[in-house]
């Protein structure tokens, strides 16, 4: 028997990130660029603790955490 999945293998959420570069900065450089932008991530449930280290590890910032979708989080 296959187990059903769960409503939280179905749930995705969006962090807002501030502080990443969108492209790799050069080793070999004596400038540092700024980041400009938030950058928006979709994150399934089940992998949110491992993505908010990942995002600690380069040095960003999350700002705000919100559900994809209101209405499939709430199980409606």
């Amino acid at each position: 028997m296959i187990p059903s999945p769960s409503a939280s293998d179905n749930r995705y959420f969006v962090y807002e990130v501030a502080g990443l570069n969108r492209y790799q900065q050069p080793d070999n450089s004596n400038y540092v660029i700024r980041p400009s932008d938030n950058v928006f991530m979709q994150v399934p449930y089940n992998r949110m603790n491992e993505k908010m280290r990942s995002i600690a590890r380069l040095g960003g910032t999350i700002v705000s955490i919100r559900p994809l979708n209101e209405h499939l989080s709430q199980g409606e």
